[in-house]
């Protein structure tokens, strides 16, 4: 890495490849670790595993942008939403890129060293699954599915850092983040689903064809009953149950927003998902607290 790599003028090059400057995808990580954090605490949860968890996520989150990116170089080019990504544009080298992505990992890897030693060897499953991720796309349909269980493993790395241990009910809530996630970027993959057809990239978006909708629909019920299903684990309440059915009436809304199959509604129903996660949470919390 050359000595102008992080001049002031590349800056906004290297923000745009960890995609600091689009916090969304921090968000649909943070929102599943909350839960598990507060399920785990009974409660606000430690504060250094609050902070290490939060932190890590951003610095994983943008790790595996890099290394997305890195592995999309030769193709986001040919593709509307991505054809300016540094790494597509020649602004940023492979080799910088390899080296962001080390850099990150490590960074991350190093605040997991000061929690317990579950979590320190849950994280190796979970930097697999980051570097693992971006290339499944190559092979099978079900990226999503890889994807969900990258971004889902905050859950049950949340419990063991927490409570020591991945109860039944972290289990089901890591099964549930990861059916949200196929959710969530099924919508995404069909913004694109134009452009990946013709340069051969695989996503559930093709694969279920004109039936997206209606599979999406399923995955949203599965989702919200697995969620119901956590909240009789751990004795949760009338206010979770509130929350979730908030959540439930923007999945149906989703379903309206998405009827065209528009791309630029389909690019919002994704984004809505941050609020969706969000108003989960405050279900958890608010039950918790008035406990």
């Amino acid at each position: 890495m050359n000595a102008t790599t992080f001049a002031p003028q590349r800056f906004d090059a290297f923000l745009r490849l960890t995609r600091l400057n689009k916090p969304i995808g921090i968000f649909l990580v943070v929102w599943p670790m909350l839960w598990a954090l507060w399920l785990a605490a009974d409660g606000f949860p430690d504060l250094w595993v609050l902070c290490v968890f939060v932190l890590g996520a951003v610095l994983m989150r943008s790790a595996g942008c890099v290394i997305n990116d890195f592995a999309d170089r030769k193709i986001d080019g040919h593709v509307k939403r991505t054809k300016a990504r540094p790494l597509a544009t020649g602004e940023v080298s492979p080799r910088e890129a390899l080296i962001l992505f080390a850099v990150l990992c490590l960074l991350s890897f190093g605040l997991v060293l000061t929690l317990n030693g579950l979590t320190i060897a849950m994280a190796f499953v979970g930097a697999v699954l980051a570097v693992l991720y971006p290339f499944t796309k190559r092979v099978t349909h079900w990226p999503q599915m890889f994807l969900g269980a990258a971004f889902g493993w905050a859950v049950p790395m949340a419990f063991a850092a927490q409570a020591n241990g991945v109860p039944g009910g972290g289990w089901t809530l890591f099964i549930a983040t990861l059916i949200w996630a196929l959710v969530y970027d099924t919508f995404y993959a069909m913004v694109d689903r134009d452009d990946d057809l013709k340069i051969g990239v695989k996503s559930t978006a093709i694969l279920w064809g004109r039936y997206d909708r209606a599979v999406i629909g399923l995955c949203q019920f599965v989702f919200f009953a697995l969620l119901m299903v956590v909240g009789l684990q751990f004795g949760l309440g009338v206010l979770y149950y509130l929350g979730l059915l908030g959540g439930a009436a923007m999945a149906l809304y989703h379903q309206w927003l998405a009827r065209n199959r528009d791309r630029d509604a389909c690019f919002r129903v994704f984004m809505q998902h941050n609020v969706l996660g969000g108003v989960i949470f405050a279900g958890i919390v608010a039950d918790l607290a008035l406990r």
